[in-house]
């Protein structure tokens, strides 16, 4: 079987290799045949890549512990839950999964642009062909996932999947982020051929919007699936800790949302051609960085793979990539100067503008706080840390003012905005905010970021809200339809717009949750059978602690009763779990969620002779809302990725601009 593995990458290797230049030739002479034979060979790469992963996948599931890769990442007791999660586990097939995701693209891509986009696609298809070729060759002469081990050497049994990837999260956060890493690809390779071509009119980010706000949701979804992860898993009572690997999956998501609101400029007022090619290109420059940050081993940390020496092959990558970028855009840069200017710095353009700069000014910040260590040690031959402490005071009042600017962009007028145009969008969402910071004040809360915080949350969620308030009033005013039916009339029919605002309450959420940290309360104890402990309005009472062996885990776990106001009102379980396989121990923490706070608790450690057992435990408010608003957000996505209806152009008409567009 691995036979047919190796042989499909060879294969496809060589197919890519004459796509990539037969889209080229194909395209120079103006010869069809050149052309349809580009794209049938990216429907064969696709299915070659299809059976060397159906092949992996199938030495996973039948435990073929001859293939180094499956001995690496599965064992005999390891449920099938996580040895199909194995497959992506490791370098080897993280790169495979990559590499079909990409001509899975590639071919939905070509059947949507069949009879459209011609002068574009060969280039399109050229530029998937080349970055398919090289995962494909890392497949073959690096991280090859179909090695076998000598005869004689093939082990009984595996190592097993890390235990710290032994979580349901394990399933959803790698594919996500790959969706979006991988989709991110689809606009650049569209911006790479309207350079090639000239052909630099808005109809490339037209044709690439969806792709663009998939693989943007997509990134989102992976992100907090990993922050999820973190939270539950890691046993430390955070979700961020501005980890270098984090930091490379937000690098791209902070310059790709950058993109996503800039093209809207463009694509209206025909401005910011070179920011868009910019910000498209760096984001996926920022998305191969990220892989070489994962798979180097350049930097320390517990989502990285080991160090390689794989992190030449991308850094390779990344230097072509920015050298052949950099020189089309040189030379289209006369074609790409646009003949508006800004009318005011008080405009939509201009807080779209404010936002993209902050944005990137953010993402840059980062990339230099988590390259400074491999920079330092270069030069002085020492790797100096950036902490926490260096991110969140850069951070945070980018935030605030990113936050800030979600309230403003969407509402404030194009061109010019007038002093009516502002007290309608702006007064009523004002005064509540400021009455809601005032009744903080009055509440005890006197930490300036945290008011600063709530009180713009209030501001950005009030004005979306106005805006949903005063488009449904206008439908009905026009329609005569109830108000129920008129909004989901001006959702149907101004997807975008009010899709948009949908995610933008997500992230208000996501912010409230992120300020509730600053509430936390912590209490570290050891305890006896039958003893307690109080930590806010809390009591937790030690019931004692049970040892048992599963499967493939000895477990010991402390039973706490909870108490609250004299009641007892759950019982919760933390553990610590010992993997034999791979003599690891790993912190399962019991958490209980409400809207308000999280109950958060950590065994960590036992005396058995004894009988102590020491524990941490933290009351963290506000932490599901960071969930809840990611779904909010992924919704507002569907609704904005959704095909739009046929607008009643006649009805449209009648009503107010500012209300349905």
């Amino acid at each position: 079987m691995t036979a047919i593995g190796n042989s499909a990458l060879v294969i496809a290797l060589f197919i890519s290799s004459y796509a990539a230049a037969a889209a080229v030739v194909g395209a120079r002479r103006n010869q069809s045949e050149w052309l349809k034979s580009a794209e049938n060979s990216m429907y064969t790469i696709f299915g070659l890549l299809t059976v060397a992963s159906i092949v992996l996948l199938y030495a996973f599931i039948t435990r073929d512990f001859r293939v180094r890769y499956v001995a690496q990442y599965s064992s005999r007791d390891l449920p099938l839950f996580y040895t199909i999660a194995g497959f992506w586990g490791g370098n080897d097939g993280s790169l495979l999964l990559w590499a079909w995701l990409l001509t899975l693209f590639g071919s939905i891509v070509l059947i949507q642009n069949r009879h459209k986009n011609q002068q574009l696609m060969p280039y399109v298809n050229s530029a998937l062909m080349v970055t398919s070729a090289f995962f494909i060759v890392l497949l073959i002469f690096h991280s090859n996932p179909f090695r076998l081990f000598h005869q004689g050497a093939v082990p009984k049994d595996g190592q097993g999947l890390n235990p710290l990837l032994q979580n349901p999260g394990m399933i959803f956060h790698p594919p996500m982020l790959y969706l979006g890493y991988v989709g991110f690809t689809i606009p650049f390779a569209f911006a790479i051929a309207a350079l090639i071509t000239g052909n630099l009119s808005p109809n490339w980010i037209k044709s690439t919007r969806r792709w663009t706000l998939f693989s943007w949701i997509n990134l989102t979804a992976g992100i907090l699936f990993g922050a999820q992860w973190a939270y539950v898993e890691l046993g430390w009572g955070g979700y961020w800790a501005w980890d270098p690997v984090e930091n490379a999956s937000l690098l791209p998501w902070l310059v790709g949302t950058a993109y996503l609101h800039s093209v809207m400029i463009q694509e209206r007022k025909d401005m910011l051609k070179v920011w868009n090619i910019v910000l498209i290109l760096l984001t996926f420059t920022l998305v191969i960085f990220g892989t070489f940050l994962t798979r180097s081993g350049v930097i320390a940390s517990v989502h990285s793979f080991g160090r390689s020496s794989i992190g030449y092959w991308f850094l390779g990558f990344i230097a072509v990539i920015l050298m052949f970028s950099l020189w089309l855009l040189m030379v289209r840069l006369d074609d790409l100067r646009s003949e508006n200017r800004l009318d005011s710095l008080i405009s939509r353009e201009s807080s779209f503008l404010f936002n993209n700069v902050i944005l990137v000014g953010m993402a840059f910040a980062v990339l230099w706080g988590t390259i400074f260590p491999i920079i330092s040690e270069a030069v002085r031959g020492v790797k100096i840390s950036v902490g926490t402490p260096f991110f969140n005071q850069v951070s945070v009042p980018i935030g605030l003012l990113l936050l800030l600017l979600t309230g403003i962009c969407p509402l404030i007028a194009w061109r010019r905005a007038s002093t009516s145009n502002l007290k309608r969008n702006f007064l009523i969402p004002t005064a509540i905010a400021l009455l809601g910071a005032a009744s903080l004040f009055v509440m005890g809360i006197r930490g300036v970021y945290t008011i600063i915080s709530f009180t713009l949350a209030i501001f950005v969620f009030c004005t979306i809200l106005s805006e949903f308030i005063r488009g449904t009033r206008a439908r009905h005013r026009i329609s005569s339809d109830g108000y129920i039916k008129s909004f989901l009339g001006l959702m149907r029919r101004n997807q975008r717009r009010y899709g948009g605002y949908i995610i933008h309450i997500g992230v208000v959420m996501i912010f409230i949750a992120i300020t509730g940290s600053a509430f936390n309360v912590e209490n570290e104890t050891s305890l006896k059978e039958g003893e307690s402990a109080v930590i806010g309005n809390y009591t937790l009472k030690f019931n004692g602690l049970s040892v048992y062996p599963t499967r493939n885990k000895e477990v010991a776990a402390a039973t706490l009763e909870v108490w609250r106001n004299g009641k007892k009102i759950d019982v919760i379980t933390p553990s610590k779990d010992f993997y034999r396989q791979q003599e690891q121990t790993t912190t399962e923490v019991a958490i209980r969620s409400t809207f308000k706070e999280d109950l958060y608790a950590i065994l960590a450690g036992y005396d058995a002779k004894e009988g102590i057992v020491a524990f941490r435990f933290l009351v963290k408010p506000l932490v599901i809302w960071m969930w809840i608003g990611g779904i909010v957000m992924g919704l507002g996505a569907v609704i904005v990725i959704l095909p739009e209806r046929k607008r009643q152009h006649a009805l449209k008409a009648t009503i107010p601009s500012e209300a349905i567009t």
